[in-house]
């Protein structure tokens, strides 16, 4: 074997998946596997864990090791080839993990013990093994054997901008001969920083011994994540670069290169404002014995800093006056004390009461009845508001003067105005489907279909956040990637749902009477989603057709997405009905004896159910390429297709004529669809919810 690559499976798990399949994607030499992927996780398990391990149920190249304990090398080989257990799957209120510290280094000389390959390469669980790079390396390598090669990189920041990499030796870029690493005892060092004294250490002795190589290809991009990480959390523990360096002269001598190396990299450090806090750069200046004054250097900052202030301002717009008027009044709103017993509620862009902030409304008004509830309203919308319920309209002076002033902040979307989150405030965001499509910083590489949005603005609202809400793993491994802030993920599920977990049949069958469907029809509902790429509500089906088609006895739920506005505009009949201005898309689940749509996350919620769900997805290529999707609904892959599937309006009526949509092979999917995505539905999610984002009594 050629290669082992050890990833450490710690705290990515927005990024795991990517990078596991970055390695195993790479294609295998004409003798079979040429590399084996190891990933070592905490003991615990967790999200990182379960990706790990799901990894390895696929490929028969992917080894799972988990450490026996902190700071311990010991690992137990738990998730080899076949093994699915998915007992680390977090569960509704668990955020995974021990809460033992994670030492990378032990992870990363865990791998390297278990490692079968001639040579090592150590990735994180945020860098890429671009494609074609083994082949690359294979063929470099079969040239001659060096103890190192030097391998070419760069790096993608979260906006996709990638720039190159640096030329200070890391573990990700370099290539180690095993048998070299072993006789020389390398090891990485405990803590930050700890693969300075190995990977120097390895350069050195082979640049010495003439066994140092180097491949310009581009083979490894190291993703920079917002946050979440060493080098995006400021901190006196970034001096422990300068320890790491004292260790590596101590045992390599007044080696001229690593002076060098330790001047360059001490200076990258401090000139990071995510690893240096300011008021730490003086003394990380000093601690650091750099030549030179700390002044001097400051001097430089402040150049640097004006101009960047200068092009800011030169940036910046007028404002109208009504938007300079408000903005003053608010000013002045915002020195009024928080309102511990306001709440203020969004959803969907100010469309009026619904989704999972309706949930949480109701069920906050149970548990906390003291905090009062307002919900925000566009003008076109104020006639969806429910007698009683209070609301302000949006960009009003009452919304700006609520906005100042409520403790908690609910939304599935966004607040409109660009207001400013007070200290004291909390902000849980529900979002409002699971991400089939791309989403977040996820859609860049769509140009298409981001023409006019704004990133900046989107990062800069998810700093706002203080929970955002998953309703299951693959949202909450999603979120963490797409929406890259410090929050706190709750996994706890959508509390729009538990009302289909909890409904009785006597509760559906009145839903059906209010829609006038007499007892004993086979209702379906027909909700797709909108199209980037087309406007105006235009399904690819006739309703009026397929039900005749289906005979006496079946009703046509037709629901077109809110962003059509509340008419799907099909013709008025018994049997074809037009439920677009429902008030709640939840009855209507609960209406329905089966599901028909494309790519609407309502598959999601609709699983919850248990009852059929049909995929028909005539534009499946278009709407891939338009938007980017995470989950290949044609794939009839158990997790992926919820069920039956059809690509043509006359596959679609023989799935439905023939039955093959409540088949024993369609419910089989279903379930394993279910087991992926609906793992926290058990009916009490706004009760989770409200129990950690507001202050509940005590029984």
């Amino acid at each position: 074997m050629l290669l082992s690559v050890v990833v450490p499976a710690h705290r990515v798990q927005g990024y795991l998946r990517a990078a596991l399949e970055s390695v195993t994607g790479q294609a295998p030499g004409e003798d079979g596997p040429e590399i084996e992927l190891i990933a070592v996780g905490a003991p615990g398990g967790g999200p990182d864990l379960a990706i790990a391990r799901e990894a390895a149920g696929r490929d028969p190249r992917v080894r799972v090791l988990v450490l026996e304990g902190p700071g311990d090398t010991g690992a137990s080989d738990t998730g080899g080839p076949g093994d699915t257990d998915g007992s680390d799957t977090d569960g509704p209120g668990d955020t995974g993990g021990s809460g033992d510290p994670f030492d990378t280094g032990a992870a990363r000389d865990a791998g390297a013990a278990a490692a079968r390959g001639a040579y090592l390469l150590f990735l994180d669980g945020d860098d890429l093994l671009l494609p074609g790079a083994v082949a690359e390396i294979s063929a470099r390598l079969a040239r001659d054997r060096p103890d190192v090669l030097c391998l070419g990189h760069d790096t993608v920041d979260w906006w996709g901008a990638v720039r190159p990499g640096d030329a200070l030796p890391a573990a990700r870029n370099q290539l180690f001969r095993r048998a070299f690493w072993e006789t020389h005892g390398l090891h990485f060092t405990e803590g930050p920083y700890g693969d300075v004294v190995p990977v120097h250490r390895a350069v050195l002795l082979a640049s010495d011994a003439g066994t140092l190589a180097s491949l310009d290809r581009i083979c490894v991009r190291h993703r920079l994540r917002r946050t979440g990480t060493s080098a995006t959390t400021p901190g006196r523990a970034h001096f422990g670069v300068i320890a790491a360096y004292a260790r590596l002269t101590a045992e390599t001598g007044e080696d001229p290169r690593v002076t060098a190396a330790r001047t360059a990299h001490l200076r990258a450090v401090l000139g990071d404002p995510g690893r240096i806090a300011r008021q730490d750069r003086a003394a990380f200046f000093r601690a650091a014995g750099l030549p030179g004054r700390y002044a001097a250097h400051r001097a430089g900052e402040a150049v640097r800093a004006g101009r960047t202030r200068a092009r800011a301002a030169a940036r910046a717009g007028r404002k109208s006056l009504r938007a300079r008027v408000m903005a003053a009044v608010y000013r002045a709103d915002l020195r009024r004390p928080l309102d511990p017993r306001l709440a203020v509620y969004g959803a969907y862009w100010n469309r009026g009461v619904a989704c999972n902030p309706a949930a949480v409304y109701a069920k906050a008004r149970e548990l906390v009845p003291h905090i009062r509830g307002v919900w925000v309203v566009s003008s076109r919308h104020r006639d969806r508001m429910p007698p009683g319920v209070p609301y302000v309209i949006e960009g009003s002076r009452a919304y700006w003067r609520t906005m100042a002033t409520a403790t908690y902040l609910v939304n599935n979307s966004s607040f409109p105005g660009g207001f400013t989150k007070r200290p004291g405030q909390t902000y849980l965001q529900t979002h409002h489907g699971t991400p089939l499509k791309t989403m977040g910083l996820d859609q860049l590489p769509y140009p298409a279909l981001t023409n006019g949005v704004s990133f900046e603005r989107i990062v800069a609202h998810t700093d706002q956040w203080d929970f955002s809400l998953s309703a299951n793993p693959h949202s909450t491994e999603t979120w963490d990637r797409v929406y890259p802030s410090s929050y706190e993920q709750l996994p706890y599920g959508y509390p729009r749902n538990d009302v289909l977990c909890t409904a009785t049949p006597e509760l559906s069958d009145r839903i059906r009477a209010d829609l006038g469907i007499a007892p004993g029809s086979t209702v379906l509902l027909y909700a797709p989603t909108h199209r980037d790429y087309r406007k105006g509500f235009a399904p690819r089906l006739d309703p009026e057709r397929l039900i005749r088609d289906l005979g006496p006895g079946c009703v046509l739920l037709v629901r077109a997405h809110y962003f059509y506005g509340r008419s799907a505009g099909t013709a008025p009949g018994a049997r074809v009905v037009d439920v677009t201005g429902h008030p709640s898309v939840e009855e209507l689940c609960l209406a329905a004896d089966a599901l028909i749509t494309d790519y609407s996350s309502l598959m999601f919620d609709y699983a919850c159910l248990d009852r059929p769900i049909i995929t028909y997805a005539p534009d499946w290529d278009a709407y891939r390429a338009a938007r980017g999707t995470y989950i290949d609904l044609l794939s009839g892959r158990p997790g992926d297709t919820p069920g039956a599937v059809a690509t043509t309006e006359d596959e679609l009526r023989e799935v439905l004529r023939s039955g093959a949509w409540k088949s024993p092979e369609a419910d089989a999917l279903r379930a394993a669809f279910r087991g992926r995505f609906c793992p926290y539905d058990d009916g009490r999610a706004a009760e989770r919810v409200v129990r950690r984002v507001f202050p509940v009594p005590s029984d």
